[in-house]
């Protein structure tokens, strides 16, 4: 809170005080989502209006709401905005960018924690080969899809013998 009290009586448009809110929002996240949810979406809406030209700026926004949601169980909610997240990455970056590739990651594990795993195999499917090409079958991203993968087919009660 400190950090933020220390930048609250600048204008809306400085760029410390739209990061101050964004900090305050991230630290709140660790151990209070619940108080920084209303944070990090007041951060995106300031971020929108007055950075609305800085895609990077509104994309990490949108993550760390995303990942708030997510923390508050609202898995419905967080899923739909990492999916716009990484549509966005793909339509800017392609497939085969680590940023894109990572956005992918998180739409997996939301589709894992919402119990969809057929949505979640074929998607995870579809991102492995980048992940692997982009950046090698040892990276811990690439790892984790394929961990992520493994708990897709072990969990699904439809599963054959054919997914594994």
């Amino acid at each position: 809170w400190a950090c933020w009290k220390t930048y609250l009586g600048r204008p809306h448009t400085d760029g410390v005080r739209g990061a101050a809110m964004g900090i305050l929002g991230d630290s709140l996240r660790g151990s209070r989502p619940e108080e920084a949810l209303p944070v990090l979406e007041a951060s995106l809406a300031l971020h929108q209006r007055h950075w609305s030209h800085s895609g990077e700026i509104i994309l990490a926004s949108q993550g760390d709401l995303a990942a708030c949601l997510g923390d508050l169980g609202r898995l419905d909610e967080a899923l739909v905005l990492e999916r716009g997240l990484y549509a966005r990455r793909m339509s800017t970056l392609g497939v085969s960018h680590k940023e894109t590739i990572m956005c992918g990651n998180n739409v997996a594990a939301s589709l894992l924690d919402l119990e969809l795993w057929d949505q979640a195999k074929s998607f995870i499917r579809d991102q492995l080969p980048a992940a692997q090409k982009l950046l090698g079958p040892n990276h811990a991203i690439t790892l984790t899809l394929s961990k992520n993968l493994a708990v897709a087919l072990a969990n699904d009660p439809r599963r054959t013998r054919d997914d594994l």
